[in-house]
């Protein structure tokens, strides 16, 4: 893996340099955009609005409009300048139970890897929040950006989180939820079906189907074959066929539960 940051990690005054990796990578297919016509690539060209022709990366930089038509030219030493802390450094500034954070506030993990010298007192950081059962609410500068972030420990690593700011998260106020009186017989048959499904999370039986799948259409249309159709489109369920569809649902959990069984015993 290539390191994306390097800086430190903080708590109080202890400094614990680390190397900064993206914990999560993209597996579906590579696809490009193609000239219908003759199926040529198609690529984004970055032009000059003055004379309409084409200008390479190295020549683009970035710059603030103050004034109509007048800039502020920014460099990488110019964003650093804002806050050299801050863009060296991921500072824990407080501790929470991890129960406390929304979930819509998670966007995107990071591993955090400490450099040879820091290996005490980044390992006194991962064992001290696992004994004490707590998470880090960190503040950092990644992508010229400041973030607020989740630092946490699994299995002896720190992971760092980065969590959306609150006024990125919609009002719920705008969804409509109905306001319905329920049937006491259709909730009970409910919790009966959420209990028959329910299982320890196994993070690693869960695998992107539909990549696979899509995979196998790409591959049929290679071999110049027509890829057929897999699956239906889904049925809304009536509601007066609630009552019917949670039975023959929970029917359907009860007959895979016994099948599982039944291979275990076979299997022992």
């Amino acid at each position: 893996m290539h390191a994306i940051w390097k800086g430190s990690i903080s708590f109080g005054l202890v400094n614990i340099p680390i190397n900064l990796y993206s914990a999560s990578e993209e597996t579906r297919p590579r696809l490009r955009m193609l000239h219908k016509s003759d199926l040529s690539p198609v690529r984004y060209l970055k032009v000059c609005k003055a004379d309409g022709k084409e200008i390479s990366f190295d020549e683009i930089v970035k710059g603030f409009e103050y004034q109509k038509n007048e800039f502020v030219i920014l460099d990488d030493k110019d964003f650093e300048k804002a806050n050299v802390r801050l863009t060296h450094l991921i500072d824990i500034v407080e501790f929470v139970n991890e129960d406390e954070i929304d979930i819509r506030l998670y966007e995107k993990p990071y591993y955090l890897e400490p450099n040879k010298e820091a290996n005490k007192a980044y390992a006194l950081l991962t064992h001290a929040l696992t004994r004490s059962k707590k998470v880090g609410i960190a503040k950092f500068v990644l992508h010229n950006r400041e973030h607020i972030g989740v630092v946490k420990t699994i299995s002896g690593l720190l992971v760092l989180n980065i969590l959306r700011y609150a006024g990125e998260i919609r009002d719920t106020n705008e969804v409509k939820i109905p306001e319905i009186k329920l049937n006491k017989r259709e909730l009970d048959m409910a919790l009966l079906l959420i209990d028959h499904l329910t299982k320890p999370f196994k993070h690693d039986e869960f695998r992107d189907t539909y990549v696979e799948e899509l995979n196998e259409v790409i591959k049929a249309k290679a071999e110049g074959k027509m890829p057929k159709a897999k699956g239906k489109k889904p049925v809304k369920t009536q509601a007066k066929n609630l009552m019917l569809a949670l039975q023959e649902s929970l029917k359907r959990a009860r007959t895979k539960k016994d099948t599982k069984k039944s291979a275990r015993k076979a299997a022992s």
